[in-house]
């Protein structure tokens, strides 16, 4: 199914959907580091003095320096920019730029509900959507450890609370489910071991399928969420064994279909968030999982109850009271009383957000402001931003870990030529909701 909604097919009319432009200030940049500057593809330009390593302390000239020091253990926050398939570092101690790698793709829904947690190795890797399918990073190298085919390209994953596990939602035109073996000491690992053919269960108008967009896994591992946006219901998964476990019809507010999309589990396991493509502006509903396997809706929020304009997705604070909905459409960050449900603030960024993540003490969350080039750091205790941090072009998503990568003395050079356009090959893309990254297909 091809359809002509922007949001979920930004690419329909033809043109690449390159994210955010080249401004003089970034071409006189890069320009100064490499004598020329020939933009090509849909690679973007970037500040030359952004840093290139990922292990150390600031320069005098505001570029990261190396360290030799002992990568595990130094926890870090991985910022993914979709103008140019670099990776961006840093440090959430001091809210820094560590530096900037050239790995040549792009992931807008890295796996983030538990990987800070789990990646605290060198070894360890960083699940992303990349492509048409699931990809593994190194976190202590960025080298490919896994890659999985999906049949589709556009694709949300989680990893299991104990680490056993990925779970992928596979949305158009594979309308799939599949659980990865993620377990570093497998011999199984980066195989698929079960999958879910979803599309016998049609959806909405002229869908092959129920259209699986996104997944959420309960923090006791036994249940992962699943909002069906072609389909309208919230589907309950077994992990193991891999099957359904229940399906929940989701009810609209108003005279169109209720959309559902994506969704994000509290870290007590006692509520759910959902986000919905619903009507104009989109709706948000708070789910009870009292009874993990049987979720119920409690509430829904519309922008009359001051909820920011196209919900895309959420995270939940460590206390499991305090809900941030990202909401691309008013250029905010839009605060939710989980316990009361209803909206308390909404923190301008002053530019468009999709996605965030907490770092692995889970005191802060880090926002990706793609149309700014930048991070925007809210302080949970404080409830505000309290710092904005410049990454690469374009930055989309995000996911954090308690090691990092070692710096490589390739870093500067391959970070000037992809932002340049002439690195060897062809970017490898990432769907992107709303505004998509440089021609990516389904």
């Amino acid at each position: 199914m091809t359809g002509d909604d922007p949001m979920l097919y930004p690419n329909a009319d033809g043109t690449d959907g390159t994210p955010g432009g080249v401004s003089r200030r970034r071409l006189l940049a890069t320009g100064a580091a490499v004598g020329a500057v020939a933009t090509a593809g849909c690679t973007g330009v970037g500040d030359g003095d952004e840093g290139t390593t990922t292990d150390g302390d600031s320069n005098d000239d505001g570029t990261a320096g190396t360290d030799d020091g002992d990568p595990a253990g130094r926890a870090t926050v991985f910022v993914f920019n979709t103008g140019d398939g670099t990776v961006s570092f840093v440090d959430p101690e001091r809210d820094e730029l560590l530096g900037t790698r050239a790995v040549g793709l792009s992931s807008s829904f890295p796996s983030n509900q538990y990987t800070p947690d789990l990646a605290d190795d060198p070894g360890e890797s960083l699940w992303l959507n990349v492509g048409r399918g699931v990809r593994g990073l190194s976190v202590g190298t960025l080298s490919e450890t896994a890659s999985i085919e999906t049949g589709s390209g556009a694709n949300w994953l989680e990893r299991t609370p104990e680490g056993s596990h990925v779970v992928v939602s596979a949305r158009e035109p594979a309308h799939r489910q599949f659980r990865i073996d993620a377990d570093p000491a497998s011999e199984a690992f980066g195989e698929v071991t079960a999958e879910i053919d979803r599309r016998p269960e049609g959806g909405r108008g002229d869908s092959d399928g129920p259209g699986p967009c996104d997944v959420t896994i309960h923090p006791a591992g036994e249940y992962a969420y699943v909002p069906d946006l072609f389909g309208d219901t919230l589907t309950v998964l077994a992990v193991d064994p891999f099957e359904i476990e229940r399906q929940v019809e989701v009810a609209p507010v108003g005279d169109g279909p209720a959309r559902p999309w994506m969704g994000t589990v509290s870290p007590d396991g006692e509520r759910l968030l959902v986000e919905h493509s619903e009507g104009e502006t989109g709706t948000e509903s708070i789910w009870d999982l009292g009874d993990p396997a049987n979720p119920t809706e409690r509430a829904r929020l519309t922008g009359a109850d001051g909820l920011g304009r196209r919900p895309l997705t959420s995270e939940i604070g460590p206390d499991s009271e305090t809900g941030y909905v990202f909401t691309p459409g008013s250029n905010d960050v839009t605060v939710v009383d989980l316990a009361a449900g209803s909206v308390t603030d909404r923190l301008d960024l002053g530019g468009s957000a999709f996605v965030g993540t907490w770092n692995p003490a889970r005191t802060k969350l880090y926002v990706p402001v793609q149309t700014n080039d930048e991070v925007a750091v809210i302080d949970h205790e404080r409830g505000e931003i309290t710092g904005r941090i410049a990454v690469g072009p374009a930055p989309y998503g995000a996911t954090s870990a308690g090691a990092r990568p070692r710096s490589t003395p390739s870093s500067t050079l391959s970070v000037t030529m992809a932002r340049v356009g002439t690195t060897a090959g062809t970017m490898e893309t990432t769907y992107c909701i709303g505004n998509c990254a440089c021609g990516h297909r389904l």
